[in-house]
């Protein structure tokens, strides 16, 4: 009666291995296409929501990079990792204070942007050299749309000849260009395939 018992307990536990195996195979199945090559690059590139093409040109240029929306979330991203990213957010604020389309609101954001990135007690201060620093408090006094524009210049400067030419050299942006084996691409796909079918010829042998 006990081996029967143990028998029946064996074969119960193989069928939910079985099941889990073959669950785990059609999800694998639904998120990498095995249809045509086509549907491979698309799945693959709506997962990345970027182009190979267009990821190459971030290589190009700084400019090229941050006015992607996808590519400026990797520099972001990356500048974080080297607690740097007040140097991207100060760019990308001085970008929307330049589309701002009513004068009252000028000099609210000009104060918020200047006590936020330049002023001596700044919370995110920026690397700025002392005349810059200096030209950019008087413009304080009467903001126009162009008064960081010299600021925000330099900033970019700084970025460009410094941590962007790290960016491009680290997993941030390599990772996009070519994505890891662990991502879905058609190689990584077979493998896995292969591998969970592996795995359920080995549980059936078992069962048998």
């Amino acid at each position: 009666g006990k081996s029967a018992l143990e028998s029946l307990a064996a074969t119960c536990i193989c069928v939910m291995n079985m099941k889990h195996r073959l669950g785990f195979l059609l999800q694998k199945s639904d998120s990498c296409d095995y249809g045509s090559s086509q549907g491979k690059k698309e799945k693959i590139s709506s997962s990345q929501r970027v182009s190979q093409e267009e990821v190459r040109k971030w290589a190009d240029s700084l400019e090229n990079l941050i006015h992607h929306d996808r590519g400026l979330a990797a520099f972001r991203a990356f500048l974080k990792s080297e607690y740097s990213e007040e140097n991207i957010e100060f760019w990308v604020s001085c970008e929307d204070y330049k589309k701002t389309k009513s004068p009252a609101k000028l000099s609210p954001k000009a104060r918020k942007i200047y006590d936020e990135f330049i002023s001596v007690q700044a919370t995110k201060e920026v690397n700025l050299d002392s005349c810059t620093r200096e030209k950019t408090s008087h413009n304080m006094l009467e903001p126009t749309l162009s008064c960081f524009d010299e600021a925000q210049r330099k900033i970019f400067t700084l970025m460009e000849k410094d941590s962007y030419r790290r960016f491009l050299k680290s997993s941030y942006y390599l990772d996009l260009v070519s994505p890891p084996a662990a991502g879905c691409g058609p190689e990584n796909c077979k493998r896995s395939h292969t591998h969970t079918l592996d795995c359920n010829s080995n549980i059936i042998s078992q069962c048998a």
